[in-house]
């Protein structure tokens, strides 16, 4: 079921044109940082985007320039685990890394604790409006949350083509606490929908 959802949602998400989805993209970005929780917070976990999924740079880019910190995860196929590395400049600390998604190469490794985390920005294939997501299949960021000692509230960013009626959640599924796509904030917590 859930493998059917993601080669449907994965082959929609593709066909957005590329003006259509920087365009999308600025809209999210914008709501994003114009969040209160956003704004309060200094210790974010990003992701960099790639194949399509909603643009993060800029989020990037402009947590930098804030003075805030920015945290990429790094996946541990070993161990399905995901660790944190500071990122400090973009251009020049990623290469492509384990399943081609953008990692800081080993020498702009710079570890950070989990525990520091003020906020996490979550990506997704789907979501459904109570925060469930069907991810790309291999677990990390279910575990990543499962293993945080406190409560560290969490963003999916995601376009609204991605928001389906229900997720088939399972016992170890996390559900982030909102959703942000180009048209609305969605409280996952309350599970109910506010126009911002």
């Amino acid at each position: 079921m859930k493998q059917r959802i993601r080669e449907e949602i994965l082959g929609m998400r593709r066909e957005i044109p590329h003006s259509q989805r920087k365009e999308y993209s600025l809209s999210i970005f914008q709501r994003l940082i114009g969040l209160d929780l956003f704004k309060a917070s200094h210790n974010i976990m990003a992701y960099v985007a790639f194949r399509n999924e909603v643009e993060t740079l800029p989020v990037i880019r402009h947590c930098l320039l804030e003075g805030k910190r920015v945290l990429i995860p790094v996946s541990v196929p070993k161990t399905r685990e995901l660790l944190l590395s500071e990122l400090k400049d973009p251009e020049r600390d990623l290469r492509p890394g384990t399943y081609g998604v953008p990692e800081p190469a080993p020498e702009f490794m710079r570890p950070f604790p989990k525990e520091d985390l003020d906020l996490i920005l979550v990506p997704a294939v789907a979501y459904d409006e109570k925060g469930f997501r069907i991810g790309y299949g291999a677990g990390y960021y279910d575990r990543f949350l499962d293993g945080l000692t406190r409560v560290v509230p969490s963003i999916g960013l995601a376009f609204e083509l991605q928001i389906i009626d229900r997720v088939p959640a399972e016992p170890t599924d996390r559900p982030v606490d909102y959703i942000v796509t180009e048209n609305r904030l969605i409280d996952c917590r309350q599970r109910n929908m506010q126009c911002v």
